[in-house]
């Protein structure tokens, strides 16, 4: 029995609608997914009752963009609970600061005399945690751009024309938000980040967990931080990192990990929750 626990659906800036990723998970014969849309829980309540129909089991997560030495990092967020009123009060101010990212990118474009409106991506986008995909596609949709390719090499990429950085909280913040929920923080795609140097402040920031598989992990990448994750105690995830259809194809099915994994990804979420009812 194997998981996913990475992928993204057009609650963010995937393609696949949460209905349409359990069904591709039931395709590829996957007992147990994640919803890891950035800056919002609000697609898992749906996924949640498309796994249960399709006898599926479903993880509510998240995926938070937070910085420590000056270096992003991105948070998943494992068995949070959906209703946690601070945390949702924290993703609404995460989702605001998307939003005007939104309209600094279109006023960027605008300056460069590409006449693409903010409301335009939000029109594609439909959702509260709108992101660079949405600007790319409001592009191509446009005629502005032939491909999303283009859209991110002429103007959407690091120190182009519309690039905007993006809004990020401290990465102990963001390990103490998912702790609040009742959730484990885990590092998303280390190799992506090319900074291990800052695995050590993390786990003393608390941090739970490694995703050591990856879609862009290579073999030797995935066999290194297997090792980090032994050395420093942390529990081990992995997945796709599907976005539907936004990378021209679907990724769901080149990530399988063991069901162990998220059992022991369980057992920390169990044991952060009773030290916080100890705590209160």
């Amino acid at each position: 029995m194997f998981a996913d626990l990475h992928m993204h659906t057009t609650f963010s800036d995937g393609t696949f609608s949460p209905e349409e990723m359990a069904q591709a998970a039931q395709r590829h014969r996957l007992a147990c997914v994640a919803l890891t849309d950035h800056d919002t829980v609000a697609g898992c309540a749906r996924m949640a009752a498309e796994c249960i129909r399709l006898g599926i089991e479903f993880v509510n997560a998240t995926e938070l963009t937070g910085e420590i030495d000056g270096v992003e990092v991105h948070i998943l967020g494992y068995f949070i609970d959906p209703a946690n009123a601070h945390f949702l009060a924290s993703l609404v101010k995460f989702q605001h600061a998307r939003q005007q990212r939104i309209h600094e990118m279109a006023a960027r474009l605008q300056a460069q005399g590409i006449p693409l409106q903010a409301e335009a991506v939000f029109a594609i986008a439909k959702c509260e945690s709108p992101g660079r995909p949405h600007v790319a596609r409001a592009l191509v949709q446009a005629g502005l751009c032939s491909s999303m390719d283009e859209a991110f090499d002429r103007f959407l990429k690091k120190h182009r024309p519309a690039w905007v950085p993006k809004f990020k909280i401290s990465a102990d913040d963001a390990i103490g938000l998912i702790h609040h929920a009742g959730g484990v923080a885990v590092i998303a795609h280390p190799a992506l980040n090319k900074s291990d140097d800052i695995i050590p402040a993390l786990v003393e920031a608390g941090v739970d967990g490694i995703e050591c598989f990856h879609t862009r992990h290579s073999t030797a990448a995935s066999e290194h931080y297997l090792l980090m994750a032994e050395q420093y105690g942390l529990a081990i995830t992995g997945g796709s990192d599907c976005h539907g259809m936004n990378k021209g194809k679907p990724l769901m099915g080149g990530i399988k990990l063991p069901i162990i994994h998220v059992r022991q990804l369980e057992e920390r979420a169990r044991a952060i929750r009773e030290k916080t009812l100890v705590a209160a």
